[in-house]
């Protein structure tokens, strides 16, 4: 990693010092090494008296720690703990709906589960608009495929044209 002068950002690295941030994370935000931020600091008077014996002893570490990496793998884990739980509460929901349907089932004569418009009762469904590196994409939520009148109108391959408004984005079947 090439020396990078951190003069400019003297008084930020003195706040952050102050604010108790670590020298890995003042070193991950300025893209510089944390023996760079350690020197940095010492140089110019801003370790405290037992944070500056702590620096001189890792001082002598010849090798360049990038600690980027570290904190990519931290926040993989946290982002797959995150859809797992996510994951287990929509299961649960699941099973509470079902168990609800039977005991209404049970308690009342069969109902229509379709509006007049033809869309599910069961509410609307989620999708995420993807605009990635390769391009723009919708991902809708695999229930959509049991959803009656997606089957009849929309499966498989279909040309559409699509209408971008402030607070909506309009899908609908060309024709």
């Amino acid at each position: 990693m090439a020396r990078k002068s951190l003069r400019p950002h003297l008084n930020q690295i003195r706040t952050w010092t102050r604010q108790g941030r670590t020298d890995a994370w003042v070193a991950h935000q300025l893209e510089v090494t944390v023996l760079q931020i350690q020197s940095f600091k010492r140089e110019n008077g801003l370790l405290e008296d037992d944070q500056a014996a702590e620096a001189s002893g890792a001082a002598g570490f010849a090798d360049e720690i990038d600690l980027r990496a570290e904190d990519d793998a931290l926040i993989a884990v946290e982002l797959e703990a995150a859809e797992k739980a996510r994951l287990e509460a929509e299961e649960e929901e699941r099973v509470r709906r079902e168990a609800e349907e039977a005991e209404g089932a049970k308690a009342a004569p069969k109902r229509r589960t379709r509006s007049r418009r033809g869309k599910a009762a069961t509410g609307p469904l989620e999708g995420t608009f993807d605009h990635g590196e390769e391009g723009y994409g919708l991902w809708l939520d695999p229930a959509v495929s049991d959803n009656p009148t997606y089957a009849e109108h929309w499966a498989g391959h279909r040309p559409v044209t699509v209408t971008v408004e402030e607070d909506q984005i309009v899908i609908r079947r060309a024709e």
